[in-house]
C-alpha cells in the first residue's frame, strides 16, 4: 500500500505542478473559481511566510473536494469535510485526476477567455476610434452640406440675375435693332441728301459763274450763307444778290451753310 501511495502521489504532483506552474509564479493572492455542468470548484493562490499555499475546491457529483497544496505539493485532501489521510489518497485517484483535468482545463479556457477579452477591448477601442472618425465625418458631411446649400442659394440667386441681364439683353437687342434700322434709314436719307445737296451746290456755282461773280466753276474756294448774308471767296455779296441766292437755295440760307474747296 505504501509503495502505492508513493506511485500515486508522485503522480499527482507532476499533474499539478504542470498545472499551476503559472500560479507559482506569483506572490500576490489570488482565486479563480469555475462552475462547468456538475463540476463547480475554484482555486486559490497566496503566499504565506514565503511559501506557495495553494487551495483547490471542487464539486463532482454531489461531493466536496478539496485539496490544499504547499509549494505545489499536496499537504492536504479533504472529501465532504472529512479531512483523508495520506495513505488512503490513492482511493480517490481518479476524483483527483477529474479535478485536475477539469481545473486544466477551466484554466485554458480562462486564458481562452482573457485573450479574447483583451481582442475583444482592441476592437472596442478600433470601434471606438471608428466611431470618432464616423462622428467626425458627420460633422464634415454636414458643414459641407450647409455650403453646398449656401452655393445652391448663390447659384440660384446668379441665376435669376443672368435671366433677367438676359432678358435686358434681349430688350437691348430688340432696340438695337430697332435703332440700326432707323440708322439705316437714317444713312439712306442722308445719302439722298448729300446727293440732292451735291446737285444744288453745283448748280449755284453754275448760277454764281452765269452771274460773274466768280469767273469759273474752279475759282470758288470758299462761300458761306445764312440768314445774315453770303460771301463769296472772303468777299460779302450785295442785298440783291443774297436775296436772290437766299430765296433759291432756302435749304442753305436757312441754316449756316458753308463751303471750302
Amino acid at each position: 500500500m505504501k509503495t502505492n501511495y508513493i506511485k500515486c502521489g508522485l503522480w499527482l504532483m507532476a499533474a499539478l505542478l504542470a498545472t499551476f506552474a503559472a500560479k507559482a509564479q506569483t506572490s500576490a493572492p489570488g482565486k479563480t473559481a469555475y462552475n462547468s455542468g456538475s463540476y463547480n470548484s475554484y482555486d486559490r493562490i497566496n503566499t504565506e511566510n514565503g511559501k506557495q499555499v495553494e487551495t483547490i475546491q471542487a464539486y463532482i457529483d454531489d461531493k466536496q473536494y478539496k485539496m490544499e497544496l504547499v509549494n505545489d505539493k499536496m499537504t492536504g485532501l479533504y472529501v465532504d469535510g472529512v479531512k483523508i489521510a495520506a495513505v488512503d489518497w490513492d482511493k480517490y485517484g481518479d476524483a483527483i485526476a477529474a479535478i485536475r483535468e477539469q481545473i486544466r482545463k477551466n484554466k485554458i479556457q480562462a486564458l481562452r477567455n482573457q485573450e479574447q477579452a483583451v481582442r475583444n477591448q482592441e476592437q472596442a477601442k478600433k470601434n471606438q476610434e471608428q466611431a470618432v472618425r464616423n462622428q467626425e465625418q458627420v460633422q464634415k458631411n454636414q458643414e459641407q452640406a450647409v455650403r453646398n446649400q449656401e452655393q445652391e442659394q448663390k447659384n440660384q440667386e446668379q441665376a435669376a440675375r443672368n435671366q433677367e441681364q438676359a432678358v435686358r439683353n434681349q430688350e437691348q437687342a430688340v432696340r438695337n435693332q430697332e435703332q440700326a434700322k432707323k440708322n439705316q434709314l437714317q444713312a439712306e436719307k442722308n445719302r439722298v441728301q448729300a446727293e440732292e445737296n451735291e446737285r444744288r451746290m453745283k448748280q449755284m456755282v453754275q448760277d454764281l459763274v452765269a452771274d460773274k461773280i466768280i469767273p469759273d466753276e474752279n475759282s470758288l474756294h470758299d462761300l458761306t450763307i445764312n440768314a445774315n448774308g453770303m460771301t463769296v471767296n472772303g468777299v460779302k455779296q450785295p442785298d440783291n444778290v443774297f436775296k436772290k441766292y437766299k430765296e433759291k437755295y432756302d435749304n442753305f440760307s436757312m441754316g449756316d451753310f458753308s463751303y471750302h474747296n
